[in-house]
């Protein structure tokens, strides 16, 4: 049986989600729970691959058991009192045999979030802005971002993937209070460090530093040396996942 774990956590005590030779990490610590309850080696494939510090507020994974969960609800509970506070268990939804959890999925909507005002409450979860930025400008350049394929300029120097053409369907500061906003960009892909480096290169705008057609120069160059600095981690999360098919 092929089942849908859907999860949340907080990014900031692992090493990210994948399994570390000698780091914590999110993987290992829910295949080590799944695989005290099912007396079994659990592996677990997850949707995507968040870095170290990045959270989810929804994260999608795969797993396979020889025999059907009889009490699904019983085995969240059980989950969830084993993995810890950092690590939500929502819930376990069966689907069918070839059913994958990254492959399959369609989009992947990141959120990264600022404030403007120094907060005793927000950070870690939100990067502190202490320069007034330009939230008009940034988002003349992040929609920008709708019209190009190849994002190497925004990805992690050598990394293992093939192609580095994603398709970016939503980009947008929004303002959420007085004193915070949150960027939302929603692509079918994303590449390793991709969102932290459009967030700070997006950041650049905002403080003039560059004009909107710099922004673009710097995407036609493919060069990662052109692009902003990686934003902190911590203020980044996974929010959204969809799929061809129901999940939950």
């Amino acid at each position: 049986m092929r089942y849908f774990i859907t999860l949340s956590y907080r990014g900031e005590p692992f090493h990210g989600w994948q399994i570390q030779p000698h780091d914590a990490s999110v993987q290992e610590t829910i295949e080590r729970a799944l695989a005290t309850l099912l007396h079994a080696p659990t592996p677990v494939t997850g949707a995507g691959r968040t870095d170290t510090a990045v959270n989810a507020s929804m994260m999608v994974a795969h797993f396979d058991t020889a025999e059907p969960i009889d009490n699904r609800p019983l085995m969240v509970h059980s989950l969830n009192g084993i993995v810890g506070r950092d690590i939500a268990i929502h819930t376990i939804h069966p689907v069918h045999d070839t059913a994958h959890a990254r492959f399959d999925a369609t989009s992947r909507t990141y959120k990264y979030y600022c404030h403007t005002a120094k907060s005793p409450f927000l950070y870690p979860l939100s990067w502190p802005c202490r320069r007034e930025l330009d939230f008009d400008l940034m988002n003349q350049a992040a929609a920008r971002l709708m019209g190009y394929r190849d994002f190497t300029s925004f990805s992690k120097l050598h990394t293992d993937v093939k192609t580095n053409n994603c398709v970016i369907t939503h980009a947008q500061w929004t303002h959420i209070d007085s004193h915070r906003w949150v960027f939302t960009i929603t692509a079918d892909r994303f590449l390793r460090n991709m969102v932290r480096a459009i967030v700070g290169t997006l950041v650049e705008v905002g403080l003039h530093r560059i004009g909107v057609n710099d922004f673009c120069h710097i995407i036609e160059r493919r060069d990662r040396r052109a692009a902003g600095t990686s934003m902190p981690g911590n203020a980044l999360f996974l929010s959204n996942i969809t799929y061809p098919y129901p999940i939950r």
